[in-house]
């Protein structure tokens, strides 16, 4: 069946018919601009709700187009770096150390670099779930288990890399920040967004997933870990896999027990994170809540 066309003009083409016709002091004015072709209009306080909107609705409509049906939202740091370079930065920290060993501020680099390196592995893994998972997807009439991550580089950077390792769409949710925050070359081009409200990221973050992945990360990770949760907790989104990757690290984080303790959530509210080790793992828990 053809779609059915409208009688009237694209936005589009009146946009062009709008550029036309003679220049007079009226149609100078920024009064006579169309508003939707009107940038100021656009970006002006008063019109932040028509840009929410707007930010909800370009991933919604261009995700459908290119028929993603559920996603695998993977979260993590930016800041994990593959281990080639992670041995490399160590390498590096170590011998300017030695050149100058009363410097404490080097001491310290090489501390740090040492835990970078150790904390790699998580980038490898992240790698691979994204392959494990991206092979599991299925694109006969839509795709599913689509690797979903914040587009940016680190384990984000990992799991988009798995994707493209065999040749399956991912998708980056990007960012605009105050420091510039580009999307890693692995995000499928066709999918690779960017928003200014952090609200609706997080929206898009969890609307078709099927599973949430934390890996270790900061301040951005524990925010869309937490919000996630607290819907799971509260019943606003049905329970999904919530994996934690890195028990370790996850339990120096976490205190859930001396919440439990202290009466701020409930005993069950733990169930909500599994922990998991490794990406086969991980997997493992995906494919088995599904049936796959």
């Amino acid at each position: 069946m053809t779609k059915r066309q409208s009688p009237f003009p694209s936005a589009r083409a009146d946009a062009e018919i709008a550029e036309r016709g003679e220049e007079t002091a009226q149609t100078r004015s920024p009064a006579f601009r169309l508003a939707f072709n009107d940038e100021d209009f656009m970006l002006r306080d008063d019109l932040r709700p028509v840009r929410l909107q707007l930010e909800l609705l370009k991933p919604e409509l261009l995700l459908k187009e290119q028929k993603i049906r559920s996603t695998i939202a993977i979260f993590g740091s930016a800041r994990i770096c593959d281990p080639a370079t992670a041995e490399a930065r160590l390498a590096a920290a170590e011998t300017a150390a030695r050149a100058d060993p009363g410097d404490g501020d080097l001491a310290e680099t090489v501390a740090i670099a040492r835990r970078r390196l150790a904390n790699a592995r998580y980038y490898a893994e992240a790698r691979r779930l994204g392959q494990i998972a991206s092979a599991a997807t299925t694109a006969a009439a839509e795709w599913d288990f689509v690797v979903l991550t914040g587009g940016g580089p680190g384990i984000m950077e990992a799991a988009n890399r798995g994707a493209a390792d065999v040749n399956a769409k991912s998708i980056g949710l990007n960012i605009v920040l105050p420091h510039e925050q580009a999307p890693n070359p692995y995000v499928t081009p066709e999918l690779s967004f960017r928003f200014h409200y952090f609200a609706l990221r997080k929206m898009h973050f969890l609307n078709r997933a099927k599973a949430l992945v934390c890996f270790p990360g900061g301040f951005g990770t524990l925010d869309e870990m937490f919000e996630a949760a607290t819907l799971m907790q509260t019943g606003k989104i049905k329970p999904i896999p919530f994996l934690l990757f890195g028990k370790e690290y996850w339990e120096r984080i976490l205190n859930l027990d001396a919440m439990v303790n202290e009466g701020m959530i409930d005993a069950n509210d733990k169930a909500i994170f599994q922990y998991v080790e490794t990406a086969e793992e991980a997997w493992h828990h995906i494919a088995r809540f599904w049936g796959l």
